[in-house]
């Protein structure tokens, strides 16, 4: 016999799809955000601190005009302006719908990273700033 799933009191959908529903509604509202209002052209989002003194580019830097390439659907431009961002998105994507998925069927995520998962995480997040920080990573630079 399959679980029942629970209705929510305002009746319709189950009572867990509030927090997917809500997760996803502050998504589409920051990559509509920074869909309208381009990074690409100075004074509307601050730069990159570790840029701006260091001259070495931070993991995060070309995230908003990889964002906004995605909303405009041009991925060629958004990989160039940061390739682990886009990568991030679709795994955020692909999260977000097993977790929808499984909100519907009243199930939780059961999503249990273990520090090995963060240690790998953490690794491939230093490999990639200090890849496009070297003459080898010239294509990885936004």
């Amino acid at each position: 016999m399959p679980p029942t799933v629970q209705a929510s009191p305002r009746g319709g959908r189950p009572a867990g799809v509030a927090a997917p529903l809500t997760a996803l509604a502050g998504a589409v509202a920051a990559f509509g955000y920074v869909g309208a209002v381009d990074p690409n052209e100075p004074g509307h989002y601050p730069a990159c601190l570790l840029l701006r003194y260091t001259g070495i580019y931070c993991p995060g830097c070309g995230g908003l005009r990889s964002a906004h390439a995605v909303v405009h659907g041009d991925l060629a431009t958004a990989l160039s302006a940061n390739a682990l961002a886009v990568a991030v998105y679709a795994a955020c994507a692909a999260v977000w719908a097993v977790w929808f998925a499984r909100a519907v069927r009243g199930r939780p995520l059961g999503l249990r990273p273990r520090p090995v998962h963060w240690w790998s995480l953490a690794a491939l997040v230093l490999l990639f700033t200090a890849v496009r920080n070297s003459p080898l990573g010239a294509g990885l630079v936004p």
